[in-house]
């Protein structure tokens, strides 16, 4: 009888470790928002990490946040972090990691609480015409095995899409005003 308790608890821990063996651990999220400005105004504007508190979703997420940086905003090197006890927002770090003038700003987003991971992110400009400039906004992530069971009930990509979604409308909304070009 034991062993027959022993072989169905066995086999009831073995179904989900081996079904996270067929999921996969990787997602990567793109969003894309069209500004009516001028391609240099859009992305003078970006670079500077401080101004994602302006119009990025999970930086509204709480206002008791402590923020802290180190570096020059809007150069390579630069490193904006955060604390905070909602679960939603965490603690954690971004850092310019590369930058295209005009073009292509890439990070790398750690996260050390509520859990750790590492993920790169960019924003991209690209000048639809002259007064137009089509902005995208992607990130990349990885839920290590056996976690990677978690995607199977959560829609991971969807959830970070709409956040970044909600931020590039935000961002349109703020360089769309009649005081953003004054």
């Amino acid at each position: 009888m034991l062993k027959k308790l022993l072989l169905v608890i066995g086999v009831l821990v073995a179904i989900p470790l081996i079904t996270a063996l067929f999921i996969k651990q990787d997602y990567k999220v793109d969003t894309t928002v069209v500004i009516k400005q001028p391609k240099e105004v859009v992305f003078d504007y970006i670079r500077f990490l401080s101004n994602q508190d302006n119009y990025s979703v999970w930086a509204s997420m709480d206002p008791n946040m402590q923020k802290s940086s180190r570096g020059i905003d809007g150069t390579v090197g630069f490193v904006s972090s955060w604390h905070s006890d909602n679960p939603d927002v965490g603690t954690g770090e971004q850092e310019i990691k590369a930058i295209v003038e005009a073009q292509r700003i890439d990070y790398e987003l750690r996260f050390m609480a509520p859990f750790a991971a590492v993920s790169p992110a960019y924003m991209q400009t690209e000048a639809i015409s002259p007064g137009q400039t089509r902005v995208t906004w992607g990130f990349e992530g990885h839920v290590p095995y056996p976690m990677n069971l978690m995607l199977l009930f959560m829609d991971v990509e969807n959830v970070i899409a709409t956040d970044l979604q909600q931020g590039l409308d935000n961002l349109r909304l703020i360089l769309e005003s009649p005081t953003a070009t004054e």
